[in-house]
């Protein structure tokens, strides 16, 4: 019975920092769009938390206890009122209501999923490891970690994390959750009523053919009409393959906005951090006199709970500026001639190498560089995803991914305009130079370089 108990103690106790950790894990995530979004959201339902200025009193960890707020501090420098602080400012006549305050949000998926899981009457555990899943998926709404990284992490079993994503994918909207396209697939079929085991292995084994329409290959394989491919086809194409679509999830954001600045200063390149991405915030001391005289527990209770959220966002904040800091340096050290002499000096490098570098797990450094962008000194914005490339064999050297679109441009500007070179002619032209490459990957480069397919290249 003891052993019993300390085990389950312990799960209880890695769970419970977990669900501390969450905001942490959604800020390093977010892009600096989404961050200022957060925090601006924060600062109007936060009574205590505001941006820095002269009237203003920080309050540092030594005002705080380890248990919670020194309640003198609390009685020192802030008061409690019944209103809101969008009340306040409404009711102030030297304030202007800005036009803006009456546009609606768009409706964003994870809320949308969130409101969905309130209803289920989830036990907490599972809820928590739901909303932990919940806050890594992509902006098509796939799982953009390893169940296996959710395990090691959360402290859970894999067979309870596997629990949890089937919670999730039995969510709306169809196939959210999934870890891949086939899944997604898989996923719709089965809730939609479809299931049939010649298309579970069209979507499982066949899905490449079925984008190049080759309908007899695939009968072939199967045993079955090419007829009967082609009706399974038009299924699979009235699939969703984004169950994203239709919510807001940030890539409907137009403009950029860097994370860091590189600079050059006599040789070395250094790191800038944006600080103007979020000003510093500072405890709001506003409400002191109403506090001071008052004996209200619960008003001391409502501003502890106050405080310590608004003081664990700042330490957030700061945790993410100092990872994204120490990854974008490490990332300057290994493609240093990157930086000096430019897309050609692009080495491969992954997520994995920096990691183990800088000692941190590959999921964090996933978090850190998802849709963050950095300023060269040339003015060229990149995204620093696409440094991170995986190395291609070649015959002489291993080849990053911005190399092989370099030479694909080559090939393509080198051929006659009359005859244009299809995406397959040039996937053997590259085998033949000892690239393994597949024509649906030489599709992919082409279209990311913002080139035409053969038939829209063709001129007489």
């Amino acid at each position: 019975m003891h052993l019993d108990f300390g085990l389950k103690l312990t799960q209880e106790q890695k769970l419970v920092m977990t669900t501390e950790m969450q905001l942490s894990i959604r800020l390093l995530q977010m892009s600096s769009y989404e961050l200022i979004e957060y925090v601006n959201k924060e600062i109007q339902e936060n009574i205590v938390l505001e941006y820095s200025n002269n009237s203003e009193i920080v309050i540092s960890e030594s005002n705080i206890e380890k248990d919670g707020v020194n309640h003198k501090e609390i009685v020192k420098y802030l008061e409690f009122d019944n209103y809101s602080s969008k009340s306040y400012n409404i009711n102030n006549s030297e304030e202007e209501i800005s036009p803006f305050s009456f546009i609606s949000v768009k409706s964003t998926l994870k809320d949308f999923l969130y409101e969905q899981l309130s209803e289920l009457n989830l036990e907490s555990s599972k809820l928590t490891v739901c909303k932990y899943i919940v806050e890594n998926l992509d902006s098509k709404g796939y799982l953009d970690i390893e169940l296996d990284l959710i395990c090691e992490e959360l402290g859970i079993t894999k067979e309870f994390s596997e629990q949890c994503l089937n919670t999730i994918q039995h969510l709306d909207p169809c196939g959210i959750g999934a870890r891949n396209l086939s899944e997604c697939l898989m996923i719709q079929i089965h809730r939609k009523g479809l299931y049939h085991k010649d298309l579970e292995e069209i979507i499982l084994n066949n899905l490449n053919l079925l984008s190049e329409n080759k309908f007899s290959a695939i009968a072939k394989k199967m045993n079955i009409s090419p007829l009967q491919v082609q009706k399974y086809g038009d299924l699979i194409k009235s699939l969703e393959p984004k169950p994203s679509r239709g919510f807001y999830t940030g890539e409907e954001i137009t403009y950029i906005i860097p994370d860091a600045y590189i600079q050059e200063v006599q040789g070395e390149y250094l790191v800038i951090m944006n600080e103007s991405i979020v000003p510093r915030l500072h405890i709001n001391n506003i409400y002191k006199e109403v506090i001071s005289l008052s004996e209200d527990k619960v008003a001391i209770e409502y501003v502890k709970e106050k405080i310590n959220s608004a003081l664990f966002l700042m330490k957030s904040i700061d945790s993410r500026k100092r990872t994204l800091h120490r990854v974008i340096n490490e990332i300057i050290t290994l493609q240093i001639e990157y930086f000096k002499y430019g897309e050609e000096y692009l080495k491969p490098m992954t997520i994995k190498s920096i990691a183990i570098n800088l000692s941190l797990h590959e999921s964090t450094v996933s978090r850190a560089i998802r849709d963050k962008y950095i300023a060269l000194n040339t003015g060229k914005i990149i995204k620093i995803k696409d440094l991170f490339t995986n190395g291609i064999a070649g015959n002489k050297d291993n080849f990053s991914t911005q190399n092989i679109k370099r030479i694909i441009k080559e090939i393509i500007e080198e051929e006659n305009v009359k005859k244009p070179l299809s995406d397959s002619n040039i996937c053997e032209i590259l085998n033949h130079r000892g690239f393994n490459l597949s024509r649906r990957t030489i599709a992919k480069y082409r279209e990311e370089m913002g080139i035409k397919s053969s038939s829209q290249r063709k001129r007489l």
